[in-house]
């Protein structure tokens, strides 16, 4: 937006008014001056030049260094590495400053991603897990249901700490915010998806999901029936690798549900309405929605495979 402004006032002041700017105030180096210099306005006859504008408050050197000081804690704030910049080199610089030199150094303030925390076992668990099915194609995962439990609370967690990281690295170890709990005044909900069909969306009542709560609860009046009232000797288990919910397509599901309960004109207040509403937005979703997510299980292998049973980013 700048550029294209900067440029439309030399062209102009030529055609209309007969004059032609020489002298740019600003930063040789700046992203404006080396554009409008590029497009030669005037043409060969009349170069523009660079006039250094507010010398920089910083030096290279000292740039890299609050670049640095980010990298190394990643949770620590702007006026944080102000002061540390201030306690190792004597100079007072704004918080602003530094906010400036760490986006020029590839540094955005972002929210963590939040994982739930995996062991080395969990990581080769995980691994060996995707190189079993990493033959397996679209067709042979969509004869599977996959199922899953879902908190939904009537309270959101904000996730007001930000971290500083590059683009596209929000996945890597050190970005993370591994978090392993679950909101107050929350329900538990069941489902399952598959290509070209759901569950009806289960609510679970008060008390702990049992084995026998699965069975009588979930199992027999839920997955029997969705499955064509087949014998339960029928239905195959898939193992699943634990602490593995990013290799699980509903979760993505679970995501769409809660922000469209979310953005529902009167959200829910109370345990009833959010019933309500989590039931009835269920039943609203695109199957296309959930058609996509099961689809992306061949791309969740081989990334989980590449990255050797870590976080993916799904």
């Amino acid at each position: 937006m700048e550029v294209c402004g900067m440029q439309k006032i030399f062209f102009r002041s030529a055609q209309k008014h007969g004059l032609k700017y020489q002298r740019y105030i600003g930063d040789d180096d700046s992203k404006t001056f080396l554009s409008i210099a590029e497009k030669e306005p005037y043409g060969d006859s009349v170069p523009i030049t660079a006039r250094g504008g507010r010398v920089r408050s910083t030096t290279p050197a000292e740039d890299r260094y609050i670049v640095l000081s980010a990298k190394r804690n990643r949770r620590t704030t702007a006026q944080q590495v102000t002061n540390q910049f201030l306690a190792a080199s004597g100079k007072q610089i704004s918080r602003k400053t530094v906010a400036r030199r760490l986006r020029g150094g590839g540094l955005y303030a972002r929210r963590p991603v939040v994982c739930v925390p995996l062991t080395r076992q969990h990581r080769t668990a995980r691994l060996q897990w995707c190189r079993e099915h990493h033959n397996w194609t679209e067709q042979d995962w969509a004869c599977v249901l996959f199922s899953d439990e879902s908190r939904f609370s009537l309270s959101l967690d904000c996730r007001r700490q930000l971290i500083w990281h590059e683009s596209g690295t929000a996945y890597r170890p050190e970005n993370i915010l591994e978090k392993d709990r679950y909101p107050t005044c929350s329900i538990m909900v069941w489902a399952g998806i598959m290509i070209n069909g759901r569950t009806c969306l289960h609510v679970v009542a008060n008390g702990t999901m049992t084995g026998q709560r699965y069975i009588d609860e979930v199992l027999l009046p839920h997955v029997r029936l969705f499955r064509g009232a087949v014998d339960s000797e029928g239905i195959q288990r898939l193992v699943w690798p634990v602490r593995s919910p990013d290799l699980n397509p509903i979760e993505n599901v679970w995501n769409a549900l809660g922000r469209q309960v979310a953005g529902r004109n009167y959200p829910p207040t109370n345990k009833n309405t959010l019933i309500r509403a989590l039931t009835e937005e269920w039943d609203k979703l695109p199957q296309q929605l959930l058609d996509n997510v099961v689809q992306s299980m061949v791309r969740r292998v081989e990334c989980c495979i590449t990255l050797h049973g870590g976080h993916i980013s799904y």
